[in-house]
């Protein structure tokens, strides 16, 4: 700073999480730092920081990436490193230098101050990182030869316990599923490292099992769940977690994802829940990426707003999650699915068809575009149908319907296609479904015809005399097939005529049989006949009559009293032209 004795301002301005949003921290006089609490800053955004006093600036603004610089409120992670003097020479005080790195790190760092080896104490290493691999190596001299080092020792690594651990999966099943898989961050390259992971289930005893890095399946039974390093025994396995699930009121309510104009990553807000907090937890996946593609970062409980970092897709539906974590257990708000950039969906929806209801209504359902296709969200459906070779009719449909009748459409040949929409467009129409929708009213239409037609017909088999020979048959077999037998046949039944009632006609009274002459019959040789007879038909009074082209009317009469030959006589009958 300045002048000491003048009041002066520092100035922060939010780079990432609220950009070009700044506030001031006074200074107090004759001070040349300032404390800042942590309820003002949100972790790992990006500040420009700088100073003025009387309105100037003291010094262009510096960039801070808090990701880096915070501190975080865990107590520090320790190492102690036990070793044991050369033996040459003996019975000399040796002083000794330690010199650590961290993996993948190019500068050797010094522990101060220098360690004699009378008394011989283990020398500690302070503010190590969790889930980092180190390497130290010492070197000693004489105390009293200055610069006359001996030879370094042999390099020792040993990694730090695994702190950024999470759960992937839906432990306390809101989704459905209990498959869970514990997650970590590997470490650096330069240490190979297995892993101890200890779970325990309700009523058994603690579990350890040896692990690869970095993921572990975890029975759904487990409550509890912890993680250390196969070669850091003298830790505690310090990276424990509650899977006990707690109630809705402890979830983070309203979470809220949005897009970062100008940037590829995603702003999360949410609103904390009630109860007892240790942190909240946010992690984020892609739509289909297995359990172990899960990210997530690790906030303060009052922090209520997240940055994700990295490089979020346009039309890729992001599936994220916020949990607040107790030593109790875990509260986990409903996963959100989130675009950073709705686009126009790749596929329309597939139809089917459903039985008609009401019968003659044709019904029909179609599935849900996957997210992956939809690209957006869903904002409405439109149906097409097209009948024939006319203009296709189309009409929208609301995003959460799944079926639709269809009353209105007209019989015949009828497609039906669908397709999906966001807020970018309209997508392409899915698969066609084809549908033939017979005429109802049909029936009615021909039914008068018909009856017409088997009328004209029965009027024109009644002029038999008047029809060629083919015709004639073809009526003959028609009348045969649609008229009573009784009408067609050629011996009618009597129940069907009136042929077998009593003659009301008067007869004349039978006159003696004297008045009359005597007829005499004589036997004359039989015509031949050049043609045989037609049939005969038998009257009810027994008599027989041959039907020839003249009509003959027979007339009974009573019995007679002898016949000339002296036999006796039986029934007398007399016929004439």
């Amino acid at each position: 700073l300045g002048d000491l004795a003048a009041p002066s301002t520092l100035h922060l301005q939010s780079q990432k999480y609220h950009p070009n949003r700044t506030w001031t921290v006074a200074v107090p006089t004759g001070q040349s730092w300032v404390t800042i609490p942590r309820e003002q800053l949100t972790m790992s955004d990006e500040l420009l920081v700088w100073g003025t006093e009387a309105g100037q600036p003291l010094w262009p603004p510096v960039f801070v990436n808090l990701e880096t610089r915070m501190k975080p409120d865990d107590d520090p992670l320790e190492a102690t490193v036990h070793w044991a003097p050369p033996v040459w020479p003996p019975h000399k005080v040796l002083v000794c230098q330690f010199y650590y790195q961290r993996c993948q790190g190019t500068a050797w760092t010094l522990l101060e101050p220098e360690v004699k080896s009378i008394p011989l104490a283990p020398v500690e290493i302070q503010d190590l990182e969790l889930a980092t691999g180190y390497r130290v190596y010492g070197r000693c001299r004489v105390e009293n030869e200055e610069g006359l080092w001996g030879h370094r020792s042999p390099v020792l690594s040993f990694q730090t316990p695994p702190s950024d651990v999470w759960i992937s999966g839906d432990v306390c099943g809101t989704a459905g599923t209990q498959e869970a898989l514990l997650l970590w961050k590997a470490p650096g390259h330069c240490v190979r490292m297995s892993y101890k992971v200890w779970f325990q289930i309700k009523g058994q005893e603690l579990i350890r099992k040896t692990a690869a890095c970095c993921n572990f399946s975890i029975p759904s039974q487990a409550g509890w769940v912890g993680l250390s390093a196969v070669n850091a025994t003298s830790w505690k396995p310090l990276t424990n977690l509650s899977l006990a699930c707690l109630g809705p009121s402890a979830a983070p309510r309203g979470v809220v994802v949005r897009s970062v104009a100008g940037s590829p990553e995603l702003l999360v807000t949410w609103q904390r829940g009630s109860g007892e907090l240790q942190e909240h937890v946010v992690d984020w996946a892609r739509d289909g990426d297995p359990l172990d593609a899960l990210n997530w970062i690790r906030l303060p409980p009052e922090n209520l707003r997240a940055l994700l970092p990295g490089e979020f897709e346009g039309g890729v539906p992001y599936r994220i999650t916020v949990t607040a974590v107790s030593p109790c257990g875990l509260a986990p708000a409903p996963s959100v699915w989130r675009f950073r950039e709705e686009l126009v969906p790749l596929a329309g929806p597939t139809l089917w068809r459903l039985q008609d209801t009401p019968p003659g209504t044709p019904a029909i359902a179609w599935g849900e575009v996957p997210r992956r296709q939809l690209r957006g969200h869903l904002t409405h459906y439109t149906l097409c149908a097209q009948s024939g070779t006319g203009p296709s009719v189309c009409m929208n449909v609301s995003g959460n319907a799944r079926n639709i009748t269809l009353p209105d459409l007209p019989w015949g040949p009828c497609e039906l296609w669908m397709t999906a929409s966001t807020i970018a467009g309209q997508g392409p129409p899915g698969p066609s479904l084809r549908l033939h929708l017979p005429d109802n009213t049909l029936k009615w239409k021909v039914l008068p015809g018909v009856f017409l037609l088997w009328g004209l017909l029965l009027m024109g088999c009644g002029q038999l005399d008047s029809l060629p020979s083919y015709l004639l048959a073809r009526c003959l077999h028609l009348r045969h097939k649609v008229l009573p037998r009784w009408v067609w046949e050629k011996v009618p039944d009597p129940a069907n005529s009136n042929s077998g009632q009593p003659h009301m006609e008067e007869m004349p009274q039978a006159q003696p049989l004297g008045d009359f002459p005597i007829l005499k019959v004589e036997e004359m040789e039989p015509l031949p006949v050049a043609e045989p007879p037609q049939a005969s038909t038998r009257l009810d009074s027994g008599v027989w009559a041959h039907m020839t082209t003249q009509h003959w009317h027979v007339f009974c009469l009573g019995p007679l009293a002898s016949s000339p030959s002296g036999g006796a006589g039986g029934s007398g009958c007399r016929a004439g032209a």
